[in-house]
């Protein structure tokens, strides 16, 4: 896979498909593979250009601390140095706050934005969690474990759990297969989570958002959508009735649909 400098690191992508530029941006402690699902069906469309941000997969892991800001600024240039003008955005989670601020502070760079699990700022509830998640990397000494059995409870309804044991079992292999995060990274990237607050910036958004949410997701769940519709003038929402916070493993054919259909319609 190639690298390029951007800012002060090395970044490490993933590039497939033809047609318009998307950028794929992974959640906490993930890396460009975290978009696996997706990646098969929107290639035949777009040009997929999948990273590991700052702190995980193949780049580079800079002492902290960092910051959501800082990510969509890596985003940015990392753009600048690849020479593409605009681009679709898509991140889920860690990777959706990251994409709200890239189209905040850089409009002029994004042709769309697709928002899964996004939040426009941490509240106490989703302080808590993540802080649970640092206790238990800490504790266990690694981060790849701690996402399962951490991570995953939240990431998941009970009923795929119950359903789709062996499911849960190829995610798992599926997560220890790809490059450990080191515990310091995971704990900078994590602080980022905890310390994002984009809730004064999203008015500057112009870019066409698709917003999405799980049904039965905790972390960030329903409860986030009115802010930021509201704040993102002409924001489309979904929402996926039998998810929690990972649609695009609990109900990939409905993601998909739901986004390509979006990022088509922004094609062009």
């Amino acid at each position: 896979m190639p690298k390029i400098r951007v800012n002060d690191i090395i970044m490490n992508y993933e590039q497939q498909g033809t047609g318009e530029p998307l950028v794929l941006i992974p959640y906490l402690a993930a890396d460009n593979a975290c978009y696996a699902f997706q990646i098969a069906d929107y290639a035949r469309h777009f040009t997929c250009i999948s990273l590991d941000p700052r702190g995980a997969g193949e780049s580079d892991k800079p002492a902290g601390p960092y910051s959501t800001r800082l990510f969509a600024d890596d985003v940015a240039a990392f753009l600048g140095a690849l020479k593409i003008d605009r681009a679709h955005v898509m991140g889920l989670s860690l990777g959706a706050a990251t994409g709200l601020w890239l189209a905040a502070r850089h409009p002029d760079k994004v042709k769309s934005l697709s928002l899964h699990s996004a939040w426009t700022k941490s509240d106490p509830f989703l302080k808590t969690v993540v802080q649970s998640w640092q206790v238990m990397a800490k504790g266990l000494g690694n981060v790849t474990e701690m996402v399962i059995q951490g991570i995953f409870p939240w990431c998941f309804t009970p009923e795929l759990y119950a359903a789709r044991p062996d499911y849960i079992e190829q995610l798992a292999a599926f997560v220890r297969s790809r490059p450990r995060q080191p515990l310091d990274a995971f704990l900078s990237q994590s602080e980022a989570v905890i310390a994002h607050d984009a809730a004064g910036e999203i008015d500057r958004i112009k870019a066409p958002t698709q917003i999405t949410f799980g049904r039965h997701d905790m972390v960030t769940s329903t409860r986030l959508a009115e802010a930021m519709k509201g704040g993102i003038a002409g924001s489309e929402l979904v929402v996926f009735e039998d998810c929690a916070h990972a649609p695009i493993y609990e109900n990939v054919a409905a993601l998909n649909a739901r986004s390509l259909d979006f990022l088509k319609r922004h094609a062009g």
